[in-house]
């Protein structure tokens, strides 16, 4: 028997309303910037993201997720040891103050680039693993091909200035991402962690971490600063607030107080306007349909996933969601039926959700669907039991 009829239903989720900060909305110093939610890897904010630009020591970060990788496969542990080479020890810029012919555990080594942004510690490094830093430097762009970094071209461990020295912030959203999902904290608690240790001593010397989100900006908890004169100041960071985390890559600041108070106020701005929403859980009940022809009258609607976005809160408040389908539904039903589809609309971009039965129902015996299509057919009376 043909359906019936069909049944929209469609309404808007209200909230408070609120100020809309699009990410071609929000006024930013930066030179360059690209700001990501973690889970879902929406844009929250984008300026001159593709565009090549210097690294400086964010450049680190790739230093250490070879580091951590080989920590992960069992090629390297942190109990041992790399010899730190007259190179290293020669290294300017900031150091971790390693002695030339000494041999250095993986662990401080780690500390000394996370924390302290040592040059000396990322050369160590590098030399420990590839036997050169030029080689070690071949290994860093084939990481990066592997990510899917297609505009980053590295030259050393560190960052150091090269004119063939090369990423974008985009780039090093997609590297910090990898790292943090690469390397979860339940897994690796000795190796992400390192990123927001307030302070390092090595060689008797205290140096503080130089990242300005670390004790100011609530849940952050990462990662590196950079800074040269062709770069300008930068920071990846990561901060993390009631399961949702948030990805930034800002540079070409002018000063280190600069850097502080933009990198600051960004990563708060994101969390108070963008937020993680979840309409429907996976498997819940979003409406009930009448049956026609079964041995039970309803059936409830379901989508198979949760249906979670992260949204302004202006376009939370201007969300739409329609759930469309054919009432009554025709029996016999099995548990996952597709039945329906609910579009979901926000900035005029529709998404079409599939609908589900969410529950079996089994079709009447000929004879009272028979008795029920007569009764229908001259009464209009809706199909009943």
């Amino acid at each position: 028997m043909k359906h019936l009829c069909k049944a929209l239903i469609a309404f808007a989720l209200i909230t408070t309303s609120g100020n809309l900060y699009a990410n071609d909305h929000v006024a930013t110093v930066a030179e360059y910037a690209h700001i990501i939610d973690f889970d879902s890897n929406r844009v929250l904010l984008s300026k001159n993201a593709d565009l090549p630009m210097k690294p400086a020591s964010m450049a680190k970060i790739m230093t250490l997720y070879i580091v951590f990788s080989q920590i992960a496969d069992g090629t390297l542990t942190l109990e041992d040891e790399f010899l730190v080479s007259e190179k290293a020890w020669k290294m300017g810029g900031s150091r971790s103050f390693l002695d030339v012919g000494t041999l250095v555990s993986i662990e401080a080594l780690i500390k000394g680039v996370a924390v302290q942004s040592g040059n000396d510690a990322a050369v160590v490094i590098a030399e420990g693993i590839s036997g050169s830093e030029d080689a070690f430097a071949d290994k860093m762009n084939r990481f990066a091909k592997r990510l899917g970094m297609t505009n980053t071209n590295f030259t050393n461990s560190t960052g150091w200035p090269d004119p063939d020295l090369s990423t974008t912030a985009k780039d090093l959203a997609i590297l910090t991402t990898a790292l943090i999902r690469d390397f979860p904290i339940n897994t690796y608690p000795d190796l992400y962690p390192v990123f927001k240790k307030p302070e390092y001593i090595y060689n008797n010397i205290k140096q503080g971490n130089r990242n300005p989100l670390i004790n100011k900006s609530l849940g952050a908890d990462g990662l590196k600063t950079g800074h040269t004169k062709e770069s300008g100041y930068g920071l990846v960071g990561s901060a993390e607030r009631d399961g949702q985390r948030v990805i930034m890559v800002i540079n070409g600041m002018t000063s280190k107080k600069e850097r502080s108070l933009e990198s600051n106020r960004l990563m708060d701005l994101m969390f108070r306007e963008f937020a993680q929403y979840t309409f429907f859980k996976g498997g819940e009940t979003i409406a009930n349909a009448n049956v026609w022809l079964g041995k039970r009258p309803s059936v409830p609607l379901v989508i198979e996933k949760d249906l979670s976005r992260v949204l302004s809160r202006v376009e939370r408040n201007k969300t739409k969601i329609t759930i469309n389908y054919d009432n009554p539904i025709q029996a016999p039903l099995r548990l996952g039926d597709e039945v329906g589809t609910l579009w979901f609309e926000v900035n005029g971009v529709r998404e079409e959700i599939p609908i589900l039965a969410g529950d079996g129902i089994s079709q009447l015996p000929l004879f009272s669907r028979i008795s029920e299509a007569i009764k229908y057919l001259i009464f209009g009376a809706e199909p009943s039991l």
